[in-house]
């Protein structure tokens, strides 16, 4: 098999406005589509990121909870690459969004921190 990059990522959030506002208004993602599927009484929001598809939001009625944080099974999280940390998490800030202290990986050397969306699903910010 032979992929050629990943082509969405689906999130389904609990409050389809706050979500919707978080990602669009607060993260700054472009809205490529918006549908409202009546007959699942869901929303359907494609999200892009510098113009590319990336992020389907979803908000399904009675969606169980899951948990989340970065070190539970399952995914981890996703992880978004910047120019600038001490920007990105200035800008996260004053948007309301806290952050974790930024730490350094011991690896690459390149500094990172989390944050989550409005459900708990970890995000990261990883510096380029």
């Amino acid at each position: 098999m032979k992929f050629k990059k990943i082509h969405h990522i689906a999130i389904i959030c609990s409050d389809y406005a706050r979500s919707k506002d978080f990602y669009v208004n607060k993260l700054g993602f472009g809205v490529k589509e918006e549908v409202y599927r009546e007959e699942r009484a869901s929303y359907k929001l494609d999200l892009t990121l510098n113009g590319e598809y990336i992020i389907e939001l979803f908000s399904f009625p009675g969606a169980p909870i899951r948990p989340s944080y970065p070190e539970a099974q399952g995914l981890r999280h996703l992880a978004f690459e910047v120019e600038d940390i001490e920007e990105s998490v200035k800008e996260l800030n004053q948007k309301g969004i806290e952050t974790e202290e930024i730490r350094l990986d011991p690896y690459t050397h390149k500094q990172f921190t989390f944050f989550e969306d409005p459900d708990g699903l970890p995000l990261e910010v990883y510096e380029n």
